[in-house]
């Protein structure tokens, strides 16, 4: 792989590029073999503004008065909570829960220290009990793909949805204002937090000159602030430039570059956990958003018991 190490020098990528353990992730024996390109983040709720106008209830700014919408959008005959039907969605708003219910310190207890007694306690209670009012609010989301689901609340047929900062690419391209078509409620409201995870390119070492000065080129034009601005509103992520010109930036963009300037950021729970760990959690979500008799004390007890036996 190409080692970009000169350039990055050059141009000071460990000045501006945040948080560093992006850069650190493209790092081996202290040369660097990638160019990160934004951030991605799970901690969001995508709210429709047609969706609470339809209804006849104000916009949420929190999940509490989201759960206290709902019997609002049913009446309106809106789906109140858009979830697809694949097993890491599931499990995506259940991690989303967690940090944003139960706090930064519990999440970090189950998923980076494996403390099986945190996770049978009762902050997780609380979290499995938003995880019942999430699974009655999405009782009626028949789709399949996450972009389905948001595609319910950039037309108003769903309240809001719970996903990742990749959606807002999805209300970019459909011509969607943030902030006036709909709304972005980082750690869902309540604590305002964010996951940093994202892309990178990678380039192949080549026997040609000029293809090679061309990758140069290329890497250089990625992290330019004019890039990372016009890139990043499309993808609907973050930039990795802490430096970058807020004007261009929208309301969504605007509220994750100040949660990443305090520095409240998690890991990504799939870098925590196996692969084996992060399967079973799939299973057991998918068998909890689609068995209503199964109660959150039952479905904690089994959490619990996966947690302790991680690796």
């Amino acid at each position: 792989m190409r080692d970009f190490t000169d350039l990055a020098e050059k141009e000071g990528w460990k000045d501006f590029i945040r948080p560093v353990s992006l850069l650190d992730g493209c790092t081996v024996d202290g040369k660097i073999y990638c160019v990160p390109i934004n951030i991605h983040s799970w901690q969001w709720l995508w709210l429709s503004h047609k969706a609470f106008e339809d209804a006849g209830v104000p916009v949420p700014t929190n999940w509490d008065e989201f759960v206290a919408a709902a019997p609002a959008l049913e009446k309106a005959g809106k789906v109140p909570l858009a979830i697809g039907g694949q097993p890491w969605q599931r499990t995506g708003v259940f991690n989303v829960l967690i940090p944003a219910i139960a706090g930064k310190e519990t999440f970090l207890k189950v998923y980076q220290d494996k403390d099986a007694e945190a996770a049978a306690g009762p902050e997780i209670a609380k979290v499995f009990k938003a995880a019942d009012d999430a699974r009655k609010m999405a009782a009626n989301s028949n789709v399949q793909d996450w972009n389905q689901a948001t595609n319910l609340v950039i037309t108003g047929q769903a309240g809001g949805q719970i996903m990742g900062d990749w959606a807002q690419g999805e209300f970019q391209v459909a011509g969607q204002v943030a902030g006036k078509d709909y709304s972005c409620l980082p750690g869902l409201g309540v604590n305002e937090l964010i996951s940093v995870g994202g892309d990178a390119f990678y380039f192949p070492v080549l026997d040609d000159p000029e293809k090679t000065a061309a990758q140069e080129v290329l890497a250089s034009s990625m992290l330019s602030p004019e890039t990372q601005v016009a890139f990043n509103l499309k993808k609907g992520s973050v930039p990795v430039r802490g430096d970058v010109d807020l004007a261009a930036a929208n309301d969504c963009m605007k509220k994750g570059l100040a949660i990443l300037a305090e520095e409240n950021t998690i890991p990504d729970p799939p870098r925590l956990n196996t692969e084996d760990t992060n399967n079973q959690l799939n299973d057991l979500f998918v068998e909890f958003f689609a068995t209503p008799s199964m109660t959150p004390e039952e479905a904690q007890k089994r959490y619990a018991a996966i947690i302790e036996s991680a690796d």
